[in-house]
């Protein structure tokens, strides 16, 4: 998103990457295994993998009459040079304007001819594109899905007539200061950085790409050694597997038989920021603001106690900030934390939006939580009741068929491997007072950095530093 900002201070983001295993020696056959073991076949996850690479993960839940089909590229906003940034979500909209077969027409029609649902979505380290149908218009879905992600041709015209579109999205998200603040959050702790760059793009990078600079990049992160296949519901998955091998085999895209699966981002950097104040001016009715520090990634085994504190801090209406900042003195309607974790670091956030006259006082309530917080830890009913509420979210967050697949695919993408729903709730279970109060310490107890979107006049800009002092 475009946006006119000098940053006060360059974050230094030391640290290199891990180098990525390898298999010992590359598969010359499929190899089948079964991941997890479900009860009487409900919530079993098998996983193929091809002589080429590609790796394709199932769950199978005959209950239900649905099928969801996703295909997951280890490609996102993180892999772009500055000058490509937002190609990989310029990219995602091109994949649905035509194939070698199939137009832009012949792709969303048949979907929408049976009452499926087909979409796409691109983050900063990883794209997906799915199609979520009936269990018997499953072999529709698969087809052409795997048409769009193997055939797609990228022509001249349609990446002149999606511009228009991207750039209409970007405007739609720089009205919704909501939304754009984390943007902002994430570009005042990490600059001017890969990840501190937005998944959109800006208008005068989306402007620059040409079609010859995003082909090259299809090319490049499109190949069967980047790709996880994904399908939940009622399903089968020697069908799954005989239907996607035929369909990346037809498109002669399984590429080279000796070729292994990319394995998942590892590495650690270390973001030395704080104190650091970004201030959009908007004529808004609102003033949104985030503050907040480095967080965890995501294969750091704390992320479990990280979520435990973010949940009893800002996760729900008995959350310590939504009773002190909006139960107790109405000072904002929508104020909540959140963690975001990468491969090799991680954010930890609180937002409020409020009247622009009255963002300093939510601005001190939140930053004493903190310290409080960071200091104290949290009580055992907190840190029980927190417990409770992410296990029971995670559950019926878990309840159709788009979820599992969302949950499989990223699993096999990110980390490698798959945890079931009780191994998800025992590690929430597991996670102690001890445990949060040192996370605490750790993430909470650094000096914060603050974003703020919003009409704040120049006395209360310069009042902003206050919020991020040392205490």
């Amino acid at each position: 998103m475009t946006r006119n900002l000098r940053a006060t201070a360059r974050p230094s983001l030391e640290g290199r990457a891990v180098p990525r295993p390898r298999p010992a020696a590359p598969l010359r056959r499929a190899a089948t295994r079964t991941v997890l073991k479900g009860t009487d076949g409900i919530g079993t996850v098998r996983k193929t993998t091809l002589p080429g690479g590609l790796r394709i993960v199932t769950e199978t839940l005959p209950t239900v009459r649905s099928a969801t089909f996703g295909i997951w590229a280890h490609v996102g906003s993180r892999d772009e040079t500055p000058s490509l940034n937002g190609a990989t979500h310029y990219l995602e909209h091109l994949l649905f304007k035509g194939t070698e077969r199939r137009s832009a027409l012949d792709i969303s029609a048949p979907i929408d001819a049976v009452g499926g649902e087909m979409n796409a979505f691109t983050a900063k380290e990883y794209t997906c594109y799915y199609a979520r149908v009936l269990d018997t218009d499953l072999p529709l879905a698969i087809d052409i899905v795997c048409d769009m992600l193997t055939s797609s041709v990228i022509r001249a015209e349609d990446v002149e007539a999606e511009r228009n579109v991207v750039l209409e999205e970007i405007a739609m998200t720089e009205d919704d200061p909501g939304d754009c603040v984390h943007d902002l959050f994430a570009q005042t702790l990490l600059g001017d950085t890969a990840l501190g760059r937005p998944v959109l793009g800006t208008v005068d990078t989306v402007e620059g790409l040409t079609q010859s600079r995003v082909a090259r990049f299809y090319k490049k992160h499109y190949d069967p050694t980047r790709l996880v296949v994904a399908a939940a519901g009622n399903i089968d998955h020697a069908d799954v597997v005989r239907r996607v091998r035929a369909a990346f085999e037809s498109a002669g895209a399984l590429g080279d038989p000796g070729a292994v699966p990319l394995a998942p981002r590892t590495g650690r950097q270390t973001i030395r920021t704080s104190g650091r104040v970004e201030l959009l001016g908007r004529r808004t009715e609102q003033a949104h603001v985030v503050l907040g520090m480095p967080g965890l990634d995501r294969h750091d085994e704390r992320r479990w106690a990280l979520s435990v504190l973010s949940t009893a801090l800002g996760g729900g209406m008995s959350s310590r900030l939504f009773q002190e900042i909006r139960e107790k003195r109405g000072l904002a309607y929508s104020v909540y934390s959140y963690t975001s974790g990468f491969a090799d670091c991680g954010l930890f956030g609180v937002y409020a939006g409020c009247r622009p006259g009255q963002v300093h006082e939510v601005l001190k309530l939140c930053r004493a939580e903190l310290e409080q917080v960071a200091e104290n830890g949290l009580t055992d009913d907190e840190v029980a009741r927190a417990i409770g509420q992410l296990s029971g979210s995670t559950v019926l967050g878990l309840e159709d068929t788009g979820a599992l697949m969302h949950r499989i695919g990223k699993s096999e993408l990110c980390w490698g491997q798959q945890l079931s729903v009780d191994d998800m709730l025992d590690r929430f279970a597991a996670v102690t007072p001890d445990d949060v109060r040192a996370v605490a310490g750790e993430v909470l107890g650094r000096r914060p950095s603050l974003s703020v979107i919003g009409p704040l006049s120049e006395k209360q800009s310069a009042r902003l530093a206050e919020a991020v002092a040392p205490m």
